[in-house]
Protein backbone atom coordinates (compact mmCIF):
# COMPACT_ATOMS: atom_id res chain seq x y z
CA UNK A 1 0.00 0.00 0.00
CA UNK A 2 1.12 3.49 -0.64
CA UNK A 3 0.73 6.24 1.63
CA UNK A 4 0.51 10.12 0.46
CA UNK A 5 0.64 12.85 3.73
CA UNK A 6 -0.10 16.26 2.64
CA UNK A 7 0.57 19.26 4.60
CA UNK A 8 -1.96 22.31 4.10
CA UNK A 9 -0.48 25.50 5.52
CA UNK A 10 -3.86 27.02 5.25
CA UNK A 11 -6.45 24.58 4.90
CA UNK A 12 -9.29 25.34 7.44
CA UNK A 13 -9.97 23.50 10.05
CA UNK A 14 -13.56 23.67 10.51
CA UNK A 15 -16.37 23.19 7.71
CA UNK A 16 -17.69 26.95 7.64
CA UNK A 17 -16.55 27.43 4.33
CA UNK A 18 -18.17 27.12 0.56
CA UNK A 19 -15.28 28.93 -1.70
CA UNK A 20 -12.23 26.45 -2.10
CA UNK A 21 -9.79 29.29 -2.41
CA UNK A 22 -10.80 31.33 0.19
CA UNK A 23 -10.70 28.01 2.82
CA UNK A 24 -7.03 28.26 2.66
CA UNK A 25 -6.51 26.85 -0.99
CA UNK A 26 -8.58 23.72 -0.24
CA UNK A 27 -8.70 23.25 -3.65
CA UNK A 28 -5.09 22.00 -3.73
CA UNK A 29 -6.61 19.32 -1.36
CA UNK A 30 -9.34 18.43 -3.16
CA UNK A 31 -7.10 17.81 -6.23
CA UNK A 32 -4.71 15.63 -4.30
CA UNK A 33 -7.93 13.64 -3.04
CA UNK A 34 -9.04 12.73 -6.65
CA UNK A 35 -5.55 12.35 -7.86
CA UNK A 36 -4.32 10.08 -5.05
CA UNK A 37 -7.85 7.64 -5.35
CA UNK A 38 -9.10 8.30 -9.04
CA UNK A 39 -8.36 6.36 -12.24
CA UNK A 40 -10.76 6.60 -15.35
CA UNK A 41 -13.21 4.57 -14.89
CA UNK A 42 -12.28 2.87 -11.01
CA UNK A 43 -10.74 4.09 -7.73
CA UNK A 44 -7.75 2.94 -6.34
CA UNK A 45 -7.95 0.32 -3.13
CA UNK A 46 -3.74 0.40 -2.69
CA UNK A 47 -3.51 4.15 -1.54
CA UNK A 48 -4.00 5.62 1.84
CA UNK A 49 -4.11 9.20 2.15
CA UNK A 50 -3.57 11.55 5.05
CA UNK A 51 -4.26 15.35 5.37
CA UNK A 52 -2.82 17.75 7.78
CA UNK A 53 -4.67 21.19 7.62
CA UNK A 54 -3.35 23.98 9.49
CA UNK A 55 -5.00 26.88 9.21
CA UNK A 56 -7.55 28.45 11.34
CA UNK A 57 -9.46 28.04 13.79
CA UNK A 58 -8.30 25.24 15.66
CA UNK A 59 -5.62 23.17 13.79
CA UNK A 60 -3.71 21.10 13.19
CA UNK A 61 -6.65 19.09 11.92
CA UNK A 62 -5.64 15.25 10.49
CA UNK A 63 -8.28 13.82 7.74
CA UNK A 64 -7.41 10.03 6.66
CA UNK A 65 -8.91 8.83 3.37
CA UNK A 66 -8.96 4.85 2.88
CA UNK A 67 -10.12 3.12 0.51
CA UNK A 68 -13.43 1.31 1.35
CA UNK A 69 -15.94 -0.04 -0.71
CA UNK A 70 -18.87 2.52 0.87
CA UNK A 71 -16.18 5.67 0.14
CA UNK A 72 -19.04 8.08 -0.49
CA UNK A 73 -16.46 9.93 -3.10
CA UNK A 74 -17.46 11.15 -6.27
CA UNK A 75 -15.19 14.10 -7.86
CA UNK A 76 -17.48 16.67 -8.02
CA UNK A 77 -18.01 16.21 -4.39
CA UNK A 78 -14.52 15.94 -2.79
CA UNK A 79 -14.98 19.61 -1.44
CA UNK A 80 -18.24 18.84 0.41
CA UNK A 81 -16.91 15.66 2.02
CA UNK A 82 -13.58 17.03 3.37
CA UNK A 83 -16.41 19.94 4.90
CA UNK A 84 -18.74 17.34 5.77
CA UNK A 85 -15.65 15.25 7.91
CA UNK A 86 -14.49 19.16 9.69
CA UNK A 87 -18.11 19.40 10.85
CA UNK A 88 -17.93 15.63 12.38
CA UNK A 89 -14.75 16.06 14.26
CA UNK A 90 -14.71 15.27 18.04
CA UNK A 91 -11.92 16.38 20.72
CA UNK A 92 -9.95 13.75 21.42
CA UNK A 93 -11.03 11.62 19.39
CA UNK A 94 -10.41 9.60 16.14
CA UNK A 95 -14.00 9.52 14.96
CA UNK A 96 -14.86 7.62 11.61
CA UNK A 97 -17.03 10.30 9.96
CA UNK A 98 -17.76 8.56 6.53
CA UNK A 99 -16.52 5.17 5.45
CA UNK A 100 -12.68 5.02 4.67
CA UNK A 101 -12.98 8.49 6.05
CA UNK A 102 -11.52 9.71 9.69
CA UNK A 103 -11.05 13.10 11.42
CA UNK A 104 -8.45 13.72 14.92
CA UNK A 105 -6.35 16.39 16.21
CA UNK A 106 -2.93 15.46 15.42
CA UNK A 107 0.48 17.45 13.90
CA UNK A 108 2.56 16.19 10.86
CA UNK A 109 5.06 14.74 13.18
CA UNK A 110 2.89 12.97 15.41
CA UNK A 111 1.69 11.32 12.02
CA UNK A 112 5.34 10.60 11.13
CA UNK A 113 6.49 9.29 14.42
CA UNK A 114 3.56 6.86 14.66
CA UNK A 115 4.37 5.42 11.32
CA UNK A 116 6.69 2.26 11.77
CA UNK A 117 9.05 2.45 8.33
CA UNK A 118 11.88 3.26 7.25
CA UNK A 119 10.48 4.07 3.82
CA UNK A 120 9.35 7.70 4.62
CA UNK A 121 9.94 10.10 1.53
CA UNK A 122 9.37 14.05 1.15
CA UNK A 123 9.83 15.84 -1.78
CA UNK A 124 12.12 18.30 -2.52
CA UNK A 125 13.63 19.66 -5.26
CA UNK A 126 17.71 19.05 -3.71
CA UNK A 127 16.58 15.47 -3.16
CA UNK A 128 17.41 11.94 -4.74
CA UNK A 129 16.41 11.50 -8.18
CA UNK A 130 13.39 8.94 -7.80
CA UNK A 131 14.58 6.86 -10.74
CA UNK A 132 17.43 5.94 -8.94
CA UNK A 133 15.07 4.46 -5.81
CA UNK A 134 14.33 1.25 -5.56
CA UNK A 135 10.73 1.40 -3.40
CA UNK A 136 9.39 -0.96 -0.77
CA UNK A 137 5.59 -2.28 -1.61
CA UNK A 138 4.75 0.38 1.36
CA UNK A 139 6.25 3.45 0.66
CA UNK A 140 5.37 7.04 2.56
CA UNK A 141 5.62 10.34 0.84
CA UNK A 142 5.64 13.29 2.32
CA UNK A 143 4.07 16.52 0.28
CA UNK A 144 3.42 20.61 0.76
CA UNK A 145 0.98 22.30 -0.56
CA UNK A 146 1.64 25.96 -2.78
CA UNK A 147 3.49 26.99 0.24
CA UNK A 148 5.83 24.42 0.86
CA UNK A 149 6.47 22.39 4.45
CA UNK A 150 7.56 25.03 7.01
CA UNK A 151 11.11 25.19 8.15
CA UNK A 152 10.58 23.76 11.21
CA UNK A 153 8.60 20.51 10.08
CA UNK A 154 11.24 20.09 7.09
CA UNK A 155 13.63 20.31 9.90
CA UNK A 156 12.03 16.84 11.26
CA UNK A 157 11.60 15.64 7.65
CA UNK A 158 15.32 15.84 7.07
CA UNK A 159 16.15 13.59 10.10
CA UNK A 160 13.74 11.19 9.66
CA UNK A 161 12.60 10.75 5.62
CA UNK A 162 14.46 10.72 2.40
CA UNK A 163 14.58 13.60 0.13
CA UNK A 164 13.34 12.85 -2.94
CA UNK A 165 13.15 14.54 -6.85
CA UNK A 166 10.36 14.05 -9.20
CA UNK A 167 12.72 16.62 -11.62
CA UNK A 168 13.77 19.99 -11.65
CA UNK A 169 10.67 21.91 -11.96
CA UNK A 170 8.21 22.17 -9.54
CA UNK A 171 4.88 20.94 -9.78
CA UNK A 172 1.49 21.09 -8.16
CA UNK A 173 0.91 18.67 -5.36
CA UNK A 174 -1.54 16.54 -7.33
CA UNK A 175 0.59 16.27 -10.52
CA UNK A 176 3.44 15.01 -7.84
CA UNK A 177 0.80 12.41 -6.50
CA UNK A 178 -0.09 11.12 -10.05
CA UNK A 179 3.43 10.93 -11.35
CA UNK A 180 4.40 8.90 -8.26
CA UNK A 181 0.83 6.78 -8.73
CA UNK A 182 2.15 5.76 -12.16
CA UNK A 183 6.11 5.64 -11.36
CA UNK A 184 4.76 2.69 -8.56
CA UNK A 185 2.28 1.58 -10.74
CA UNK A 186 4.98 0.69 -13.40
CA UNK A 187 7.43 -0.52 -10.71
CA UNK A 188 5.34 -3.22 -9.14
CA UNK A 189 3.12 -3.47 -12.61
CA UNK A 190 3.73 -7.18 -12.71
CA UNK A 191 3.35 -7.31 -16.72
Amino acid sequence: MREFILFSNRGRTKGDWKDLMAAGRMDIVCHSVIAAFFLSNAIRSDVKLNIILNGPPDPPKHIEFVYDEDLPISKKDVGNLIRSTLWKYKPKKKIKAFPGVFIEKKTLRKLIEEKESDEIYYLDKKGEDISKIKFGENPIFVFGDHEGIPKQEKRFLKKNATAISIGPNMYFTSQCISFLNIHLDRCFSKG
